[in-house]
């Protein structure tokens, strides 16, 4: 299924200033575990190690797409420290490990002639992506990028040729487009896009002759075009319009029209059909009030299928390419559908994985016809019981302003234990982005704090988050950074409205962005938490923005503001986490890769410092060979179970692992 890669996905790679996390105070507890450093972090009891190793163990699988010849599917998942890319001849069978790398694999396109794929993969996550063909008769691969710079994105065209790529290769700042021909054993790829910025290809003609490209600028705004291969012309589409944003665009399969989802004239990203030869563009879900994310194309060119982020929740529709009528796909189960493609031969079958808040990840097929759903993957569970999985709700709550005249709402998803009587602590979780969603997908966390742990988690999507329409999206926007973070405090104004939840026990984590916003929270509502979970946040926006790399800061500037102007750097001096690190007053945990290319080390490292010189407690977990967020299953264990440990100290202080 083709989807456009959001902007605040771009990888970059940042300048790291000298690294602090040598302890630098005779007061701090260091040590170390092969790759992770912990500081004031307790020995981990063996009793919560032997517990946790049943979540730890939870499998997912994803599928990357269809192998020729009806060889079955490539899929991705994790039976060793990282996920790598496995083939499945039919339903249900032998999975067979093809890649063996200590790196994880980052995600694969098959090509749709020849038995070979690319694949991509770093090095210890820092996100400078290489490309490599492996071809599947030999089971060799080679690597096709310069071994240093940025890549991502490879498109196959539909002859199996062709590959195009964006790249940073050229001057480390913008990212360009390159084609390379592989039919060529000598041929290097070539350079057709470098107008500056940041620019993906998006999908190739049915023809090869033209290749749909994407220039993003931030979340609300990006720019379609069309790239002639042989002439080099690039072709904007909508030239001359106001900023609007896609999420996915293909090319019909006789080249005459281009299908898009875009919200050039709603508040949400509907699937529209442009016409080529006279510009004409037709509008197909309008009535459907929510963004289409992904589509792809049957090989008979009859049948699109679209995916629809329904409040969180995803829906498949197939549409009729001839009448432009379009129905729902029955008989799949409520949750989150993925990654479908269709059989290259095969009009009728799609392939795809599907998640849900209590099952992980899976592959399946799915027969348009017969409304047949089969399981080609079964990951195992850790030898739990699905039984014992809590469901969660999806509620609204009030926020501080009003929208339409009528008081905002707010949207978030609850997980409470099940059968508890006493009034119930919570864990806040706020995702990252800022513009991503929490959906709710599989979390072995989540499940292991509700279901033993006896903790509700409760993941709002406050104002800023995607999925609720483009309006919706910039609320949070320059100098109205701190309104979400006031969505967090009426969060917590819910909390004590609720008889069964103990609002004197609250802890806020979050990751990246979400990082961000705990230290924030935890500056306003110090007196209302009782600790904040902060991994690979920001803690200065100056800062952040100064050690990001060239390519990177113009598209967060959109988002934070630009702090090359002075009344804006005053209001982002004024609102970071750092410049307020006297009202944290609670424990905090701090998780940091020490190659992450998006959120320097030393965002972690400064406000660990601070927190420990305001005489604070300082949790802090490195990991020296992981990026932004961790990949590798030793270093996940070991934060899940800080994690856990922090959570038990700050929300049952009289009963932990430690002390029980």
């Amino acid at each position: 299924m083709r989807i456009l890669p959001r902007f605040f996905l771009i990888t970059l790679t940042c300048v790291l200033m000298p690294s602090l996390y040598a302890a630098s105070t005779k007061d701090v507890n260091r040590r170390e575990i092969g790759n992770l450093v912990l500081e004031n972090i307790p020995e981990i009891p063996t009793s919560l190690k032997d517990r946790l190793t049943q979540f730890e163990n939870v499998r997912s699988a994803s599928v990357q797409g269809w192998l020729p010849a009806d060889q079955g599917l490539l899929i991705s998942t994790r039976f060793a420290e990282a996920s790598q890319l496995h083939t499945v001849r039919g339903p249900l069978q032998y999975r067979k490990q093809i890649t063996f790398f200590e790196e994880p694999i980052g995600g694969a396109a098959v090509n749709p002639v020849k038995p070979e794929f690319l694949y991509l993969k770093d090095q210890g996550g820092n996100e400078n992506s290489q490309i490599y063909l492996y071809d599947l008769e030999s089971g060799r691969s080679r690597l096709l990028t310069d071994g240093k710079s940025r890549h991502d994105n490879a498109r196959w065209d539909h002859q199996g040729k062709l590959f195009a790529f964006s790249s940073s290769m050229r001057n480390g700042r913008d990212t360009d487009i390159y084609v390379q021909d592989l039919s060529q054993p000598e041929s290097k790829a070539e350079l057709l896009v470098q107008e500056g910025g940041s620019w993906s290809p998006v999908d190739f003609s049915h023809d090869g002759q033209k290749l749909l490209v994407m220039r993003n600028v931030s979340a609300n705004e990006n720019y379609l075009s069309i790239l002639d291969l042989k002439s080099k012309k690039l072709e904007p589409l909508f030239a001359g319009q106001a900023p609007f944003a896609f999420s996915a665009a293909l090319f019909s399969r006789n080249d005459e029209q281009i299908y898009m989802a875009m919200d050039s004239q709603s508040e949400f990203k509907t699937l529209y059909s442009y016409k080529l030869a006279n510009k004409s563009l037709i509008p197909i879900t309008g009535s459907i009030k929510w963004d289409v994310e992904s589509l792809d194309i049957s090989p008979d060119g009859k049948t699109l299928v679209f995916l629809v982020n329904e409040g969180g929740f995803g829906k498949l529709y197939s549409l009729d390419t001839k009448s432009l009528a379009y129905k729902e796909l029955k008989g799949l189960p409520t949750g989150l559908p993925s990654g479908v493609h269709f059989h290259p031969k095969k009009s009728n079958l799609i392939s795809l994985t599907l998640s849900s808040a209590t099952n992980p990840g899976d592959v399946y097929t799915y027969d348009l016809k017969s409304g047949q759903l089969q399981a080609w993957t079964e990951s195992e569970i850790g030898g739990l019981s699905k039984e014992t999985f809590v469901e969660p709700q999806l509620i609204s709550y009030k926020t501080f302003d009003q929208f339409e005249g009528q008081t905002r709402m707010i949207p978030a998803f609850i997980y409470k234990p099940k059968d508890v009587k006493a009034k119930i602590p919570v864990v806040i979780s706020i995702h990252g982005g800022p513009e991503a969603q929490f959906r709710p997908t599989f979390s072995s966390s989540f499940q292991y704090f509700a279901t033993d742990l006896g903790v509700a988690v409760i993941a709002p999507n406050v104002r800023g988050s995607s999925g609720y329409g483009k309006t919706y999206l910039t609320l949070d926007n320059g100098f109205k950074r701190e309104d979400s973070v006031k969505d967090i405090g009426s969060l917590l104004d819910w909390i004590a409205t609720q008889p069964d939840l103990d609002a004197s026990k609250v802890v806020v984590m979050g990751g990246s962005y979400g990082g961000y916003m705990t230290l924030a929270s935890l500056t306003f509502y110090s007196d209302r938490l009782a600790g904040g979970v902060n991994t690979v946040g920001i803690s200065h926006f100056i800062s952040f923005l100064t050690n990001t790399k060239s390519y990177r800061q113009d598209l967060r500037r959109v988002e934070y503001g630009d702090e090359r102007d002075p009344e804006m750097k005053d209001f982002l001096q004024k609102i970071s986490p750092l410049t307020n690190v006297a009202k944290i007053k609670k424990p905090l945990l701090v998780v940091q890769g020490l190659n992450d290319p998006r959120v320097p080390v030393t965002e972690a490292e400064q406000i660990v410092k601070a927190v420990r010189a305001n005489g604070n407690e300082g949790w802090y977990l490195l990991a020296k060979d992981e990026g932004h967020g961790f990949r590798k299953k030793v270093n996940q264990s070991v934060n899940l179970q800080t994690n856990v440990l922090f959570l038990e100290k700050v929300l049952f202080p009289k009963k932990t692992s430690l002390n029980p």
